[in-house]
């Protein structure tokens, strides 16, 4: 994929609301802006956490965007119910998108494969889940798997429990998992580095505000781009705080796109876009009327636009020569004018 237009991922999470009329207008909204695909999620409160809402199943930090919150009724409140699935994946597909899932548990692979999704999404708080790889990989489709929090030894250990059981098509993503992130901590650089060591694809899942990161990963070598996606952050939504809006999205597209296209190769040669720009370039020009016998100076040789006349890199050896004969003001300089 590399050297490819940049697969772009609107992840809708939780921002539907619990609705699905908004739900089906964030798809419409992610494929006006010119996405690839929508991603949702599969899980049920029971299947990611158990209904304690004291001690650590509670969310106590100040400065978490669910402080106040039990793991229980915050998964609750943002999960995307299983009969929604079907409709919203149908919507995707009326727009020529792709439509797929981050399963959390076995069930939810089994409900999706019951669906025929094209691919799974792991997330980066399951990438140790080791059994739930195993269950997406046999199915022999895609991976793609977010390394938030993830060190090197537990990379290798999801790499090899996806391609031991049937994966042969790996994408991982640079992630880091805090809501929403800075640029300091994303350290795109581990992007390269990242698929020479494992010999997969490797993208981004960007937490941070704003586009910029996203684009600068494409250069890079980004394959995968996956954004959180809202129809307005002013509505809410347990992610909307680090979503971007519709208007963010396409200039994400566009500008990601862009990037992407200005890579190209190695390359000093002359462009073929600029072969036109070359009669505006410097060159030596007769600067005042001058007649046979006159002495080529600093007043009346000039290095000036347009490109017409010899390159200024013979002005040195033309001052003090004589040209052999009348000359007028805009004449370029050839080798001709000169005795």
């Amino acid at each position: 994929m590399e050297g490819q237009k940049p697969f772009i991922i609107a992840e809708m999470s939780g921002n539907h609301n619990q609705s699905l009329e908004r739900a089906l207008a964030i798809v419409d909204a992610a494929a006006a802006a010119g996405v690839d695909a929508i991603k949702i999620q599969t899980y049920t409160a029971d299947t990611m956490t158990l209904d304690i809402d004291t001690g650590e199943f509670f969310i106590a930090d100040p400065n978490s965007l669910w402080k106040g919150e039990s793991l229980y009724h915050l998964y609750e409140k943002a999960h995307t119910p299983w009969e929604w699935h079907k409709p919203i994946f149908d919507r995707c597909k009326e727009h020529g998108i792709m439509g797929f899932s981050t399963p959390f548990d076995d069930t939810s692979v089994d409900f999706l494969e019951e669906l025929d999704v094209p691919c799974y999404k792991i997330a980066s708080f399951e990438n140790v889940d080791l059994p739930l790889i195993r269950k997406a990989a046999r199915t022999g489709k895609p991976i793609i798997a977010s390394t938030g929090m993830t060190t090197v030894s537990e990379l290798a250990d999801l790499v090899q429990t996806a391609r031991d059981n049937g994966c042969t098509d790996l994408t991982l993503l640079k992630c880091t998992s805090s809501y929403p992130s800075s640029p300091e901590g994303t350290n795109l650089r581990t992007i390269p580095h990242m698929r020479e060591l494992f010999g997969c694809d490797v993208g981004l899942s960007d937490h941070t505000l704003g586009i910029g990161v996203g684009v600068a990963s494409v250069a890079l070598g980004a394959t995968v781009i996956e954004k959180h996606f809202t129809l307005s952050r002013a509505d809410g939504g347990v992610d909307a705080a680090f979503s971007l809006e519709p208007d963010e999205m396409a200039q994400l597209v566009r500008e990601c796109r862009a990037a992407a296209l200005a890579m190209g190769e190695v390359c000093y040669e002359m462009a073929e876009q600029e072969k036109k720009s070359l009669q505006f370039r410097r060159s030596l020009y007769i600067a005042e009327d001058m007649r046979a016998g006159d002495v080529l100076t600093e007043k009346n040789l000039r290095r000036i636009r347009p490109g017409h006349g010899l390159s200024p890199k013979h002005y040195d050896v033309l001052l003090g020569q004589r040209v052999r004969c009348d000359v007028k003001r805009g004449t370029p300089m050839s080798w001709t004018l000169v005795e």
